[in-house]
C-alpha cells in the first residue's frame, strides 16, 4: 500500500476542527505523510471538498486547504468517458445515498490500481476497497444508531 486515495469525507474532517472525525483524520493524515505514502484524489473530489469548505467553513478554510493540503495531493483528472462510467455505476447500484463523486472515485481507483482509501464513507468498503483509518465508525453508523 504505497498509494492511497483520499476522499471528500477525510479531507473535510481534516479541515473542520468541529467534525466528529477531525482528530482521527489528523492522526491518519499525519501517519500517511510520515510513512511517505503517495496521496491521490480526483478533480471531482476537489470540486466537492472546495464547495463544502467554502459553504460551511468560509474562504479562509478554503485558502488553507489550497495552500497546505492541495499541493500534497496527486490529482487524477477525469477523462471525457469517466462521467458516463460513473453515472452508469450510480444508476446501476440504485442507491440514493451514493454519489456520482463516489462512483467516479471507484472507477479512478480501479483504473490507477489503488486499493486503499482514506475515508469515513463505507460505500468504498462495499466496493471492495481497504478503508483507512481501519476499524472506524462512519457517519452512516452514527445516523443508524439514532
Amino acid at each position: 500500500m504505497r498509494r492511497v486515495y483520499v476522499d471528500t469525507s477525510a479531507l473535510f474532517a481534516l479541515m473542520d476542527a468541529d467534525d466528529l472525525f477531525h482528530l482521527e483524520a489528523q492522526k491518519t493524515w499525519n501517519d500517511l505523510l510520515d510513512q511517505g505514502k503517495s496521496l491521490f484524489t480526483s478533480n471531482y473530489v476537489l470540486v466537492e471538498v472546495c464547495a463544502l469548505l467554502q459553504r460551511r467553513l468560509g474562504l479562509e478554510a478554503l485558502r488553507v486547504f489550497h495552500h497546505d493540503i492541495y499541493p500534497i495531493l496527486h490529482m487524477l483528472w477525469a477523462e471525457p468517458e469517466s462521467y458516463g462510467e460513473a453515472m452508469a455505476t450510480l444508476l446501476a447500484l440504485n442507491r440514493s445515498g451514493l454519489s456520482l463523486v463516489d462512483c467516479f472515485s471507484f472507477h479512478a481507483m480501479r483504473a490507477h490500481h489503488i486499493d486503499t482509501v482514506f475515508t469515513f464513507d463505507k460505500d468504498f468498503a462495499a466496493q471492495g476497497f481497504i478503508l483507512l483509518p481501519t476499524g472506524q465508525v462512519t457517519r452512516a453508523d452514527l445516523i443508524h444508531e439514532r
